[in-house]
């Protein structure tokens, strides 16, 4: 594990250990249960889908959002991006590098009919539980920062929770471990996404070429998505040509002035590439 994805497992951890002296656990999964079911993730046979990000910051590009606005901002861009057509929020809840909130989650979660995805560097279950409460209808694990017992306990958790898991590789190894468990989600009728992040740990930089020099290890059985570096329709495009089904893309939308015909834009140019690949087949 990198040293700042241990950072960030241990941020993430004490965050838990604060939240159980508020709530307890078996508290906190009643008043999940008793949240109405979120929407179920449903992609576009068009082939290629967009998880439109709110994050207000980024550790590798600083500030993207007024540091003074509120949930508020969370509920805008949502409704902006299911406007554009994106399948999916993502809403990144850390606090600490990335200033996110849950209030951010749950207000996203309010404002669209679209399923969103709790992004973060889960490490407990509790944490699940937290995001099913605010309204979430997914959530992002990181295999690299979760041993086998622990990332079962949060897919089952998940699975408890009926919600989507998109699993975050970085590398060979991580895709090989989403491999082995796909199909224990499966039969549990847990729906699952795979993810290739193309950011590198330590300098933060993205290297766009992993999405294709990963592509052969990618998972057949479920879809693929392409995470990081994905600023323009060209970049959806290169991703969808190399076999992802669909983007996650946070930065890019919030700096923009008109995320809504950005995230179009991506959507088109990915479908569109699909369809070629089909056509010269």
């Amino acid at each position: 594990m990198s040293d700042l994805l241990d950072a960030m497992a241990r941020s993430s951890a004490a965050r838990v250990a604060d939240a159980r002296q508020t709530e307890r656990e078996s508290a906190l999964r009643t008043r999940a249960l008793d949240v109405p079911a979120p929407p179920a993730l449903q992609l576009h046979p068009g082939g290629f889908d967009l998880i439109a990000e709110v994050k207000r910051h980024a550790p590798s590009g600083g500030p993207l959002a007024d540091p003074d606005t509120g949930p508020a901002l969370a509920a805008r861009q949502a409704d902006a991006y299911v406007r554009g057509g994106a399948v999916a929020i993502s809403v990144l809840t850390e606090p600490d590098r990335f200033h996110g909130t849950l209030a951010d989650l749950s207000a996203a979660a309010r404002a669209v009919p679209a399923p969103v995805m709790r992004k973060d560097f889960l490490t407990d279950p509790y944490q699940v539980l937290e995001a099913r409460a605010a309204g979430a209808a997914g959530v992002l694990l990181i295999m690299r920062i979760l041993d086998d017992e622990r990332l079962g306990e949060l897919m089952a958790a998940a699975t408890e929770m009926s919600l989507f898991v998109l699993l975050e590789a970085f590398g060979p190894d991580d895709l090989a471990r989403a491999g082995s468990v796909l199909p224990g989600l499966a039969s549990a009728g847990t729906t699952a996404l795979v993810g290739v992040n193309t950011r590198d740990l330590q300098s933060l930089e993205v290297d766009p070429a992993r999405l294709a020099d990963l592509a052969e290890q990618l998972p057949q059985t479920v879809p693929c998505v392409a995470e990081s570096g994905i600023d323009t329709p060209e970049d959806a495009e290169r991703a969808a040509k190399s076999g992802y089904q669909l983007a996650l893309v946070g930065s890019a939308l919030m700096r923009t002035a008109q995320p809504t015909k950005l995230a179009a834009a991506m959507i088109h140019a990915g479908r569109a590439a699909v369809r070629n690949e089909c056509t010269s087949a």
